[in-house]
This record gives structure tokens, C-alpha cells and sequence, in this order.
């Protein structure tokens, strides 16, 4: 892919546009994997420089998280230990599949993943004790598999990991949601090393979309009150919509 200011310009609004959406409804990666493929980026190398600019850009959300004391730290460390070695094989299996292939496997994924992600979203159970049997392989099987997912793909795994939380440990919906974020960017950054071994990091792209990532979530915080994550949800699902047409054009008809 030939890099020009145009497209560099296109990758950053994106991932602005994907770090407001995210910190005030989810869904980043919906965003930001699609638009990758769109400017002509490699299926591999679009999924590592999305890891990458992702997991710098959530630090903020996680700040803030942390700083609010919303985050369980007792289950931080075999969390983020098997999300990241899920990640890791997950992002391994990709690199195995070649790029012809993958793209249209994300193509595929995408809407399952839109769609799995509007099944769950309304799980929403009393807040409870953290269970006593089986907890622990419970923590560790949530980190391995839904790790796996973002190694692999990526796109809903934030939501999927707050889900978890909330229905197999009880968590209230603000702590898994905190929480859930400290697994999801240890996940991130363990795909992104794996992609990096495989030379399939586009790091002049990464860094300015992972400082708009940031910008987006920073400012998509301070609007989430008076904006309200349905109505941007709805925007994210139009936007997904056209993103949606023109990969399909270019993975299945114009090829």
C-alpha cells in the first residue's frame, strides 16, 4: 500500500471517529479494522496496526477507570496473564491464513460480530457475590477465549469481555466495563506483538491513529452525557453499513 497524506488523513479521522464512538457505546474496531482494509492496507497488516493504535488510545479510558477505583484488581493479573496468551495464539492462527483469505474472512466476521454484539448487549443481570466454584478457571477461560477472538479478529471483544464478566462473575455493569477494559488492551498489545513479528505493523500509521484514538475517547467522554451511547450506537451502525458495501465490492466482486 502506497501511504499518501490523503490516506493518512482518512486513518486518522477514522480512528477519532472510532474512539468517540467507542468510549461512549463500543464498537471501535468495527471502525477502525474495515477502514484499514478500505485504503488499501494489507488484511494482516491492518489488524496489527489496529492493535496497536487501539491499545494506546484505550489507556485513557483505563485511567479513568482506574482513577475512579472501577477496575477489580484481584482478577487483573490472571486476566490480563490468558487474555494476552489467547491474543497471542489467536493472532498466530491469523498470520497462518493468507491475505487474500483473511480479507475475506474479516469481511465474513464483521457483521457475525455486529451481530453477536446486539444479542448480548442487552444482558443486564442484578449485581452479585463474585462466585465461589470454579472462579478462578472461569477468569482464566474468559481471558484464553475471548483473548483469542481479538488476537484473531478483534472487533466487539471489549463488549464481549464485559459481558463475561457481568454474567459468569457477577459484576456489576461499571466495574466488568472497567475491568473488561484492562483485559481487552493487554489483548490488544499481545496481537500486536505477534503481527509485529510478522512484519504486519504499519507503525507511521499506527501512532498519529493512536493519538487520535485518544483525542476521540477524550472527547467522546465529555459528550457522552449529552449525546447518549443509542444515538451514537445508530450512527456507528450507518456508518458500518457503508463501510460493510464497499469491502464486499472489493473482496468478492472487483477481485
Amino acid at each position: 500500500m502506497e501511504l499518501t497524506f490523503g490516506i493518512l488523513l482518512f486513518c486518522i479521522a477514522a480512528f477519532f471517529v472510532a474512539g468517540f464512538i467507542d468510549s461512549i457505546a463500543g464498537g471501535a474496531g468495527f471502525v477502525t479494522a474495515p477502514s484499514l482494509l478500505l485504503v488499501g492496507m494489507p488484511p494482516h497488516m491492518a489488524l496489527g496496526t489496529g492493535k496497536l493504535a487501539t491499545s494506546i488510545g484505550s489507556l485513557v479510558a483505563l485511567w479513568t477507570f482506574w482513577r475512579g477505583g472501577l477496575i477489580l484488581m484481584k482478577i487483573v493479573p490472571i486476566g490480563i496473564l490468558s487474555s494476552m496468551i489467547g491474543s497471542s495464539l489467536g493472532a498466530y492462527c491469523a498470520l497462518q491464513i493468507a491475505s487474500a483469505t483473511m480479507g475475506k474472512v474479516i469481511v465474513v466476521m464483521l457483521p457475525l460480530g455486529i451481530l453477536f454484539t446486539i444479542l448480548t448487549g442487552g444482558f443486564k443481570l442484578d449485581e452479585g457475590e463474585l462466585p465461589k466454584k470454579f472462579f478462578w478457571p472461569k477468569v482464566t477461560l474468559i481471558g484464553l477465549l475471548i483473548g483469542f477472538y481479538e488476537g484473531f479478529f478483534g472487533p466487539g471483544a471489549g463488549t464481549f469481555f464485559l459481558i463475561a464478566l457481568h454474567v459468569f462473575l457477577r459484576m456489576g455493569m461499571v466495574q466488568a466495563s472497567g475491568t473488561a477494559k484492562a483485559f481487552n488492551i493487554a489483548a490488544n498489545f499481545a496481537a500486536f506483538c505477534t503481527f509485529a513479528t510478522g512484519d504486519c505493523v504499519s507503525y507511521q500509521v499506527a501512532i498519529p491513529c493512536a493519538i487520535a484514538s485518544m483525542v476521540g475517547n477524550r472527547v467522546g467522554a465529555y459528550y457522552a452525557i449529552k449525546i447518549g451511547g443509542k444515538f451514537v450506537r445508530n450512527i456507528l451502525y450507518v456508518v458500518l453499513a457503508v463501510l460493510m458495501v464497499s469491502l464486499v465490492y472489493r473482496f468478492f466482486i472487483a477481485s
